[in-house]
C-alpha cells in the first residue's frame, strides 16, 4: 500500500520520467528484428541530425553522408581529446544555452571530460535506471538505498541530490531513494552503513562495487543479519570483480546486477537475472573495433553512439574501454544482445592515519576549473603524503596549490601533505591503462578500516 502511495506522488512529480519509462518497457516487448530496425531507424536520425544541427558534425560528416546508405562504420570516431577541443561545437544549435549546464565526467582516465547536459537528459537516464532495477524485479515505489563513492552525485542538484532537513525526509519517502555518501568511510562508519541496511529495509542496494564489496565484508566478519526485503545489488561505475561479486551475494543473500554506461552516456548496457549483460539498443549503438593498444597487444575497444542525445550528439564515441558483442540469445526473454567487458580501469582507495578510506572519486572533482591541466596522477607515498603529478599547459597557481592543500586537511587527514610534480609524459600500468590514483603499494590491506 506505502509502496503505491509513493509510486503515485512520484510519478506526478516527474510525469517525464515516467512517461519515458512506458516507452523503454514498450521498446523491450518487441522481438530481436524489429528491434534491430528500430536501431538503424534511430542511427540514421541521430546522424542526420547532428550533421544539420552541431558545427562539428556539419564539417565532419558532410561528405559522408552524400553517398546513400549509412554505414557506420565510414563514419570517424570521436576521442575524447577531440571532445574536449570542440566542446561548444558539439552542441546543438537547438539548445537553450541559459538552460544546459556543464557536467564532468569522473575522469577515471586521468582526463577529465566536460559535456552538456539538460533536464530531458537527466529524466532519460533516471527512466533508464528504474528500467534496468526492474530486471531484478524492483518495482516504482519499492526502497532503494545508494552508497555513492562521488560527493558531487549526492549534493543539492546532483544525480542523487536532496534537500536539506524535512525536505529531505519527504524526497526520500516520495522517491523511496536514500543516498549515502560514501567517498570516504571508516570502520565504524562500515559498521554503522550495514545496521542502516538493517533497519532501512531496502528493496535494492546500488552503488560502486569496491563499497559495497567494503559493506559486505563487514556483513560477513559481524555476522549481521540482511534483510529479506533485499531482492538485488546493482554494482556500477567500476569494474565489478568475481570476488567482490561473490563476497556480496553471501553477505547480501542476493542476486548482484552488473551495470554499464557513463556520465556521457547512460544506460548503456545491464546483467538481467540469468547473468548476462545486454545492450540497450533502443538507447545506444555499441561497437567493438579491434584496435592496438599502446602496449602493442590487441583489444577490443568499445565505441558507443547515443541514439537519444539530440542535445549533445556523441556518435562513435571511443569510452575507453574493452569488451565484446555476443551472439545469441538469452533465456531470459529479452530481446536485446548481448555482451562482456573486459579489461578496464582500475584506481585505489587513498588509507590516512587516522583510519579513514578515501574512495578515488573523491579526487576527481580537485581540479575542476583548472583548463590547463591535460593529465593528471595522484600517488600515496606514505600515510601522511601523496603527490599530484601533473601534466599541463602552465603550472597551477600559488593560489590553487595553497586550496588543495587546504582541501585535503579538511577533507582527508590534517597531516597530509601534498607534492605537486609536473611531468612530460604520466606513466601507463603494464597493461596500458592509467591509473589517476595509486594508494600505497606495499601491505594496502593491513591499512584497511576493519570492522570494529
Amino acid at each position: 500500500m506505502i509502496a503505491r502511495l509513493r509510486h503515485w506522488l512520484h510519478s506526478r512529480r516527474y510525469p517525464q520520467r515516467y512517461m519515458q519509462l512506458d516507452q523503454l518497457l514498450q521498446n523491450q516487448t518487441l522481438d530481436r528484428a524489429a528491434l534491430l530496425a528500430k536501431k538503424q531507424s534511430d542511427l540514421a536520425a541521430i546522424v542526420d541530425f547532428a550533421a544539420a544541427h552541431t558545427p562539428y558534425y556539419a564539417e565532419s560528416l558532410s561528405s559522408l553522408l552524400q553517398h546513400g546508405a549509412l554505414d557506420i562504420r565510414a563514419l570517424p570516431i570521436l576521442h575524447k581529446d577531440t571532445v574536449r577541443q570542440h566542446l561548444d561545437d558539439l552542441l546543438a544549435d537547438t539548445a537553450d544555452r541559459s538552460q544546459t549546464p556543464i557536467g564532468h565526467t569522473g575522469g577515471s582516465t586521468g582526463k577529465p571530460l566536460a559535456f552538456y547536459y539538460n533536464d530531458a537528459k537527466h529524466e532519460l537516464m533516471r527512466a533508464g535506471m528504474m528500467r534496468s532495477y526492474q530486471l531484478s524485479g524492483w518495482r516504482p515505489g519499492q526502497k532503494i538505498l545508494n552508497f555513492w563513492g562521488a560527493r558531487q552525485d549526492v549534493v543539492p542538484g546532483g544525480v542523487f541530490g536532496t534537500k536539506l532537513g524535512i525536505h529531505a525526509l519527504v524526497d526520500d519517502f516520495i522517491a523511496a531513494e536514500h543516498t549515502i555518501s560514501a567517498y570516504e568511510y571508516t570502520g565504524e562508519k562500515l559498521v554503522e552503513w550495514a545496521r542502516f541496511i538493517q533497519s532501512y529495509r531496502p528493496v535494492l542496494l546500488q552503488g560502486y562495487a569496491s563499497i559495497l564489496s567494503e559493506v559486505a565484508r563487514v556483513v560477513i566478519a559481524k555476522k549481521l543479519p540482511m534483510p529479506a526485503s533485499l531482492i538485488g545489488v546493482y554494482s556500477t561505475a567500476e569494474v565489478l570483480t568475481d570476488s567482490q561479486r561473490q563476497q556480496m551475494q553471501q553477505a547480501f543473500g542476493c542476486r548482484v546486477f552488473n551495470q554499464y554506461g557513463s556520465r556521457e552516456i547512460p544506460n548503456i548496457a545491464c546483467e538481467c537475472r540469468l547473468g548476462n549483460m545486454h545492450v540497450f539498443t533502443d538507447m545506444v549503438a555499441l561497437e567493438s573495433v579491434a584496435q592496438t593498444s599502446e602496449t602493442g597487444e590487441s583489444e577490443d575497444r568499445l565505441l558507443v553512439t547515443s541514439l537519444t542525445n539530440r542535445l549533445m550528439p556523441m556518435i562513435r564515441y571511443d569510452i575507453g574501454d574493452s569488451g565484446r558483442l555476443l551472439e545469441g540469445d538469452c533465456g531470459c526473454g529479452l530481446p536485446f544482445p548481448l555482451m562482456e567487458m573486459s579489461l578496464c580501469r582500475h584506481n585505489d582507495h587513498i588509507r590516512t592515519p587516522g583510519g579513514k578510506t578515501l574512495h578515488p572519486a573523491y579526487f576527481n572533482r580537485l581540479l575542476a576549473g583548472q583548463a590547463q591541466v591535460r593529465q593528471y596522477q595522484w600517488v600515496q607515498h606514505a600515510p601522511d603524503r601523496i603527490a599530484l603529478n601533473l601534466v599541463a599547459s602552465e603550472p597551477l597557481s600559488d593560489a590553487a596549490v595553497a586550496s588543495l592543500q587546504a582541501q585535503l586537511h579538511c577533507d582527508v587527514d590534517a597531516r597530509m601533505t601534498l607534492e605537486v610534480n609536473y611531468l612530460d609524459e604520466i606513466p601507463r600500468t603494464q597493461s596500458g591503462k592509467h591509473r589517476f590514483v595509486i594508494g600505497m603499494a606495499a601491505d594496502a590491506t593491513k591499512n584497511r578500516a576493519d570492522p570494529v
